[in-house]
């Protein structure tokens, strides 16, 4: 997984004037945070970390963080937005050890065509739209499918039938439901013995 660096400043002045001066001048507020790290107050350029999170692995990018000097491997992390504009108003940076797992939230693509639902008038329904998972940072997956070809009448594909890289496990209840199915409007008649469970 490639990094990107991020540049930090570390000599803001805490409080609430000084947060929204800061915001003002187009900077974030944060803290750097992690096992056997002091917390550390920075404010990051908010163009700059938009940047650093907009490539394929989105918050889940592994960002050199330099902070006047000092490099802290981290990963954003409990992201404060505006209530009203939705921009970030404070950032967590976590700092992480590569050889460790994490937890990311990943997001899941449906895939295929569950063409015995679809003919039967019956309705996919999506019902997580992301995955916590539990791995090495560098295995973090940029996404992970949801197969729905095989998806039957009355089916339902759960945590545990998701095909997840290796070294990738869920960090959630396996049991959890990811798609289910039920009757559209002009659904026809199933037999009760005709629908899996």
């Amino acid at each position: 997984m490639s990094q990107v660096t991020l540049q930090a400043s570390t000599d803001r002045a805490l409080g609430s004037r000084h947060t929204r001066r800061l915001r003002g001048a187009g900077a974030i507020p944060g803290v750097v945070y992690g096992a056997g790290v002091d917390p550390l107050a920075v404010s990051v350029d908010a163009k700059a970390f938009r940047t650093a999170v907009s490539g394929e692995q989105g918050l889940n990018s592994l960002i050199d963080l330099d902070a006047g000097g000092k490099h802290f491997l981290v990963m954003a992390r409990e992201i404060q937005r505006h209530p009203v504009r939705g921009t970030v108003a404070h950032v967590d940076f976590q700092v992480i050890d590569p050889t460790k797992p994490v937890l990311a939230e990943v997001p899941l693509r449906v895939v295929g065509d569950a063409v015995e639902v679809r003919h039967a008038d019956w309705e996919v329904d999506q019902q997580m739209f992301s995955l916590e998972v539990r791995t090495r940072p560098d295995q973090i997956p940029n996404h992970i499918d949801v197969e729905i070809s095989d998806l039957k009448v009355g089916g339902t594909i759960r945590v545990s039938d998701l095909v997840l890289p290796e070294g990738v496990e869920p960090a959630i209840d396996a049991g959890l439901a990811v798609i289910a199915t039920h009757p559209g409007r002009a659904a026809k008649p199933v037999a009760t013995a005709d629908v899996a469970v």
